[in-house]
């Protein structure tokens, strides 16, 4: 019976099949790209390709995965120690590495400077010239500058003119540098890593547990491609599971709310098998079977597009640059591809029994007397199981807001966490759906009712008795209108505003004059610092980046530091201080008061060099969310070297009282012109970073809607289709009736309006309780926050939803009154 029901009425199970294969394909996809970052695919070495073995400081209790980007074990920071390199040398012949920023004066930002002994380990084959013989010479890519050449190269060390001596082949992974090896041990006394030419075996016997012997594809390890991999991996890896989250419970919603809706469109069909002595236990086992057989057979669709989906997917998060250009799925076959493809098969055939079943009991419950008239019209109430869920989401909603605007603000800067609970209001006001429909019918037909009383219009009498009393077909084809409205206002709000409201907090706090910021570099070198410092009248507080560590009972714990004037950076823009005053800063440090030190305790710790230092804590600070770094003194500038590329990511400028200020800021424009900064004013500072911020945060925002909103623009187009497909028999009634062609067509077109603005309105009361508890979060977090409206985007992708509903509807009205044309014209011939 199942077989001969799917064959007779393969139609709605058209658009039920439909739907499982798109939900499990995302679920698919989803599954194949989190498993491809927790193993992803082996890459080959690319500095040290042509050496027979690298030694590299390591701690072996040291996971990447328990720390932020861009941390570093305090073995990495500090690099090869002199003990070390006297134990590897012991060995034989041995070449040291140093990388550090080295960029021509016309050149990338990413360029790197390296001994040139380590040349010949990375493929560098000299194409003109020769190698560097003194140290004011140097050799570049070529087409970077000629042989012979005076340029100039702008390092952490200083600003200084070289000659070009030869040139190298390019290579695509790295645009280098090299420099003798006495100039790069002036430039960078940090070693990055041993080339030892001796026997390995005698070099892992001569390091110990000292440091890590990386042979063969190992040495991808001391590549600095290798953090770069690991930070793009990281990026996927935070993204992937807010899109697996969003986008797989939209889509398991959307499947199980498609299946029931065939079988409550089947409601005649299981009320005549009621009527002929069907028991509701065989009417469940025949909707089981069918579920089964249609369940199976998209599940296994979509987990066999489950591959294909995963690596569209990923191409996508490439042209983002979210994901790394050398991220691949790989072979079907593999475990990484396989286990997800099967879970998702599973959950595909899982939903499908769990939305027609629950349909099923309802509808194999039904008396044989009472069959019939269940089956002529949807007026009656909703299941107690979908109201307990609905009331109970509701709930979970409301408590939620409250828990975050008020219990847990901080909840709104995790994405993941945050965008499931962005769901939960999302979800409960679909599943509340029947309930709210004859409300909402006669809120959005209030105008046009009360202009019936003077002219009646027979389209919108039958609109408005129509809707209400086909509560549960309404509801089915509002959902994915509402989810895709709904999450997409959600998300972007959100994110809008989280953005907002950290731009309007460091705004507020900066009372400087102009900021130094970086010009086509990664930072300011800090002898263009020194330069403008000397300059009279002028006062600069820089930030230096670089890393201390401190000691709890189990392992060393890495925080971010600043080595700044701190008086200097207090008066110009200094965070308000709990402990402590601007004018007892200098020669102490300045620590987080979540920290839960007091000002005048003493802080012991570890510099990214390795020294172990005491200072004494000058004052506490009130740090922002995600902000708990440590200001340093001055004297602390060296170890930037170490954890970082010694150069300042900002420098803020205060001219002092008294002088001229016009002239001041000219000579501070003449003195960084051409030297890697531009001198800005705090609010174009703030805008550029912000923007580039943004820009990093809507790319996921987007991408997560992206995924969420197409999948649901097809859920719309196909409900719609689904419910318009067994509006025959209203079709044949309305035309007996006497209506023409075009009032079923208008009837049609505002039916399917009106459906869309239930789910309309109810998804704009659904965000409207998101955006309550994320602005009251963020007033506890950030003070005084606006909520930020992507007008745009959101009206964008409303009328799309619309458009597609309408569509959905009106074009099998058309189709159906064409061929009713035919036929009648055939029957009068």
């Amino acid at each position: 019976m199942a077989l001969q029901t799917l064959r007779g009425r393969w139609v709605p199970f058209l658009g039920t099949l439909l739907t499982l294969v798109l939900g499990t394909v995302q679920i698919a996809a989803m599954g194949v790209l989190l498993t491809t970052t927790l193993d992803p695919p082996q890459r080959p070495p690319e500095r040290f390709a042509h050496a027979p073995a690298v030694v590299l400081p390591d701690d072996p209790s040291w996971n990447p995965a328990h720390h932020d980007i861009g941390d570093r074990s305090l073995q990495k920071a500090r690099g090869v120690t002199p003990d070390l390199l006297r134990k590897v040398s012991a060995t034989g012949a041995t070449v040291a590495d140093r990388a550090f920023y080295a960029q021509l004066a016309d050149g990338p930002p990413d360029q790197v400077g390296h001994p040139w002994p380590v040349a010949r380990f990375g493929g560098y084959t000299l194409t003109d010239g020769h190698g560097p013989t003194s140290d004011g010479e140097i050799v570049v890519a070529s087409g970077r500058a000629r042989t012979g050449a005076e340029v100039t190269v702008l390092t952490a060390a200083g600003i200084r003119s070289y000659t070009v001596s030869g040139t190298v082949a390019p290579v695509g992974w790295e645009d280098a540098v090299f420099f003798t090896d006495s100039e790069a041990r002036r430039l960078a006394p940090r070693i990055e890593a041993l080339v030892p030419l001796g026997a390995t075996d005698r070099v892992r016997a001569a390091v110990g547990a000292d440091a890590r012997v990386l042979t063969g594809d190992d040495r991808h390890r001391a590549d600095p491609s290798a953090d770069r991999d690991r930070e793009a991996l990281d990026n996927t890896a935070t993204l992937l599971p807010v899109m697996a989250t969003v986008a797989g419970t939209t889509a398991l919603f959307v499947v199980a709310s498609t299946f029931a809706f065939a079988v409550i469109q089947r409601r005649r069909e299981i009320a005549l098998l009621r009527a002929v002595g069907a028991t509701p236990r065989q009417v469940r086992r025949m909707i089981r079977a069918e579920a089964l057989l249609v369940g199976g057979l998209g599940a296994a669709t979509g987990a066999a597009l489950g591959p294909a989906g995963a690596r569209l997917l990923a191409d996508l998060l490439i042209a983002a640059d979210l994901c790394p250009p050398w991220f691949a799925i790989g072979s079907p076959l593999r475990p990484a591809v396989l286990a997800p493809l099967a879970a998702a098969f599973l959950v595909g055939v899982l939903v499908a029994l769990g939305g027609a079943t629950a349909a099923a009991r309802r509808a194999g419950a039904i008396p044989p007397v009472a069959a019939l008239g269940e089956a002529v019209v949807d007026d009656h109430a909703t299941g107690r199981g979908r109201l307990l869920f609905g009331a109970v989401g509701l709930a979970g909603g409301v408590g939620l807001t409250a828990w975050i605007a008020f219990g847990d603000p901080s909840m709104v800067l995790s994405p993941t966490t945050h965008a499931a609970a962005l769901l939960i209001p999302v979800l409960a006001a679909a599943v509340l759906a029947p309930q709210a429909v004859g409300p909402l019918t006669r809120l959005l037909l209030w105008p046009l009712t009360r202009r019936l009383r003077r002219s009646p219009s027979p389209v919108v009498l039958l609109v408005r008795e129509s809707v209400p009393a086909a509560r549960r077909r309404t509801a089915a084809t509002t959902a994915p209108v509402l989810l895709t409205v709904g999450l997409t206002f959600s998300l972007l709000a959100t994110g809008d505003t989280l953005g907002t409201a950290r731009d309007n907090a460091v705004r507020d706090r900066v009372s400087a004059d102009w900021v130094l910021a970086p010009d086509g570099t990664p930072g300011i070198s800090p002898e263009v610092l020194d330069a403008v410092s000397g300059i009279p009248g002028v006062r600069v507080a820089a930030l230096l980046p670089t890393t201390v560590y401190t000691r709890d009972e189990h392992r060393l714990e890495v925080h971010d530091a600043f080595v700044t004037d701190l008086s200097a950076l207090w008066a110009a823009t200094g965070p308000e201080l709990v402990q402590g005053s601007p004018d007892s800063l200098d020669g102490g440090a300045v620590v987080a008061d979540r920290w839960g030190v007091d000002a005048g305790t003493t802080l012991v710790f570890l510099t990214a060099e390795g020294r172990r230092a005491r200072l004494r804590v000058a004052a506490t600070y009130r740090a922002l969310p995600g902000e708990d770094a440590v200001y340093l003194p001055r004297r602390f500038a060296a170890t930037a070297g170490y954890a970082r590329d010694g150069l300042a990511g900002r420098a803020y400028v205060s001219l002092e009282p008294g002088i001229d200020r016009a002239a001041a800021v000219a000579a501070v424009r003449a003195t960084v012109a051409g030297r890697g900064a531009r001198l800005l004013t705090e609010d174009r500072l703030v805008a550029s970073e912000a923007a580039h911020a943004r820009h990093l945060t809507e790319v996921r925002q987007r991408s997560v809607t992206v995924i969420v909103v197409l999948f649901c623009f097809i859920a719309i187009l196909n409900t719609a289709l689904m419910a318009a497909a067994e509006r025959r028999r209203d079709l044949a009634m309305l035309r007996m009736a006497g209506a023409t062609p075009w009032q079923v067509l208008r009837f049609f077109l505002a039916e399917s309006l009106l459906v869309a603005g239930i789910g309309t309105v109810l998804a704009l009361l659904a965000t409207a309780l998101n955006l309550t508890g994320v602005r009251g979060a963020l007033h506890q977090l950030f003070g005084t926050t606006a909520v930020t409206m992507p007008w745009a985007a959101v009206a964008s992708v409303t009328v799309v939803a619309v458009l597609l509903a309408a569509g959905g509807t009106v074009l099998p009205v058309l189709a159906s009154s064409r061929a009713a044309a035919v036929r009648l014209a055939a029957a009068r011939e």
